[in-house]
């Protein structure tokens, strides 16, 4: 895109970012952001081993075939 970079896009909108809505703004942002991904990776790693659990109790069942 124009020939910029990854990098220098990222430097671009958050200085951008930092005019629009100020350095306090930014720190809240950041710091929201990094509890949601937390959050995301928490709630997919519970999922991950509630299907293992699951896979584990089938696998346990004897079959009942009629």
């Amino acid at each position: 895109m124009f020939g910029l970079g990854v990098t220098e896009i990222v430097i671009i909108v958050l200085a951008a970012g930092i005019l629009l809505f100020g350095g306090k703004k930014i720190v809240e942002f950041a710091r929201n952001l990094g509890r949601f991904s937390g959050e995301f990776k928490k709630g997919k790693r519970d999922i991950e081993e509630e299907l293992r659990s699951g896979e584990k109790e089938t696998e346990k069942e004897p079959s009942k075939e009629a």
